[in-house]
Parts: structure tokens; sequence; C-alpha cells
């Protein structure tokens, strides 16, 4: 078996925003795998200032894993705990090899195009007229759950815009979740949560900054919005802290991203500790292109959710690999009879 690994940049259409800053371009990383005149392709989604593998010796990495590959999937996995991201380009690359066609990954009534994902319209950052337009948009496109980065504008105006969607649309119309990123202060988080609740909001995503597990836990406890745990899950490697991060802090909902959290084994882990103590958890992608979304749309699939998931970023990008993955009506279908077209296999 020979592996091979490549970098690829993706190019935003246009400047996208979160509470961290503007982005522009996404850098990625893709495993090639050929054996026996066949490919498979994984992609290593990883998310410089964010992934807890954002480290100087990742393409180092990269590589000893490629001259590596004979040791096989499990055991790679394993070596590469502290590499998330790798963990899920190794997991992907393998199934793929592994497939018939390789990147139908998990065969299902979603890759036979019978069935749909529901997921949530994302508003970008921007000032309040840019994100009233993604708003109005992201609805006229039949999107019944839309998802507002909040934390980075001036915080009277984000409670305008929720309140324009909920002057138009009540709570069974429009599910609102919001993420702030860690973007509040955890002396005015309580404060700032408690004014949006009035929206009838579906939940909040990391309200603050990671590593402040004692004021976390009071703000899942003290406050009626539910939160989702994010950002927090990164870098949380070992069973122990994973139950440990659990049992301290109480959240409503955790959020589970395949690349930041080491692929398909790590989501899974996570979803079985999260379940035992009856929190509640949906699935997200995280800017990696459409060979790495496809993956993990078809991974969630198979986990039978009925609750709106997070993957609606393949239109981000100017230079995306053109793909089945379609947005209609807020679900992504796979669509038969559309072509890949990847030139890197």
């Amino acid at each position: 078996m020979k592996a091979t690994y490549h970098k690829y940049i993706l190019n935003f259409k246009k400047p996208s925003g979160t509470s961290r800053g503007i982005m522009t371009e996404k850098e990625t990383w893709f495993i090639i795998l050929e054996e026996n005149g066949k490919k498979g392709i994984g992609e290593c989604g990883i998310l410089r200032g964010l992934s807890a593998d954002d480290r100087n010796d990742y393409e180092e990495k990269l590589k000893w894993t490629c001259e590596n590959i004979h040791l096989g999937g499990e055991k790679l996995w394993q070596e590469l705990i502290e590499f998330p991201s790798i963990q899920f380009g190794i997991e992907m690359a393998f199934l793929s090899l592994q497939s018939e066609n390789p990147f139908e990954l998990f065969p299902s009534e979603f890759t036979l195009g019978k069935k749909s994902i529901e997921i949530n319209g994302l508003i970008w950052i921007g000032n309040k007229e840019e994100m009233k337009t993604q708003i109005e948009e992201k609805i006229a496109q039949g999107f019944r759950c839309v998802k507002l980065k909040i934390g980075a504008i001036n915080f009277d105006e984000e409670l305008e815009l929720l309140a324009f969607i909920r002057q138009h649309f009540d709570e069974n119309q429009i599910e609102i979740r919001v993420d702030a990123n860690g973007a509040f202060n955890e002396n005015e988080a309580l404060n700032k949560i408690n004014q949006i609740t009035g929206f009838k909001l579906h939940s909040i995503e990391q309200p603050i900054q990671k590593n402040h597990t004692d004021t976390m836990s009071v703000l899942c406890k003290m406050t009626n919005l539910p939160i989702a745990l994010d950002e927090e899950l990164i870098g949380v490697f070992s069973t122990h802290e994973k139950e440990q991060l659990l049992d301290n802090i109480k959240p409503q909902y955790i959020i589970l991203k395949p690349s930041f959290i080491g692929g398909f084994r790590g989501t899974k882990e996570w979803i079985s500790l999260a379940e035992k103590r009856n929190i509640g958890w949906w699935i997200t992608s995280a800017l990696e292109s459409n060979i790495g979304l496809n993956a993990i749309a078809q991974f969630t699939f198979t986990l039978n959710t009925k609750m709106p998931q997070g993957l609606g970023t393949g239109s981000l990008y100017t230079n995306n690999f053109d793909s089945p993955l379609e947005v209609k009506n807020g679900q992504l279908w796979y669509r038969n009879d559309l072509d890949w077209k990847v030139d890197l296999i």
C-alpha cells in the first residue's frame, strides 16, 4: 500500500466572519491511499487557531503517517491520538479504499438519494444589515432552523436581529440557534443569556471561552436557555477526561465535529458518554471541503438523529470539488445523477 499527502487551500466566495475574526481561505490536507489499482481519499480538516492539532509538527506527522501506513487504520488511530484531524483523514481514507465507490463510505437511503438530512442555515457575522439579508435568504430557501454567529457586533443589534426573526416567525416555524464561539465575558454571560432567552431560542453554543469549567457549569445550571459545548471538547483526548468534563459541566447539548474530536470513532465515544448522561448532541462539519463534508454527512445519516445538523458549509468556497451533495429546502441531499469531480484521485 502506498500513501501520499497533499495540501489544498479552499478560498471563500466572500469573507466569512465569526467572533474570532474574518476568514478568506481555509487550509486542508488530503491523504491518498493506493493499493491493487484502487485509490482511497481522506480529508484532514484542520482549522488553524482552533484545532487541537494546530502544531508546528503537523506536516511532519502527516509524513510519518504516510510512511507508516502499513500499521493499518486501527493502530494508526491510536498513535494519532493528539492529531484528531489526521485520525479522521485516516479513517476516511481506509473506508474509501475499501469501498466500491471511493466516495460512498456508508451506503444508505441517503446515498441512494431516497432520504435527506435536515440541516441548519448558517448566518455569518457581518454588520446588522448583512446579517438580516442572510436571515431573509435562508428562510426564503426553506430552512426551518437558522444558526446565528453572535458576539462580534453590538449586542443590542444582535438582539434586534433575533427580534426581527420572531416578529415574523414563532418558534414552531423557525428554530433559532446562536453560537457565541466563546465571545461573552464570564461576568456578563449570564445577563446576556437571560436577555436572549425571551426569543425562545433552541440553544446557545459555547457562550464563554473553553477551560472555564466552573463558570460554564454555573451557566448550565442557572439559565433556562440550553447550552451546547463546542470548543470545550477540543483537546480532550482520554475517556476519563471526557467523562470528567461532562460530569463537571452538565451541559444540555454537545456539538460534535469529527475533524476536531478524532473522526467517527471519537464522535461515537462522545455520543455514548453523552447519552448515558441524558445530554443531547448534534454533528457539525468544520469547514471541510465537499470530500470531508460528504463523509460526515453519510456517517451522520446512519445515526438516525432527527435534529437539524450543521452540515451546510459545502457552498462556501470558489474552488470546492463538484459533488452530488445538494442543499434544497433546508435539507441536504445526495443526488446520484450528479458526479464527483476530484482530480486528486
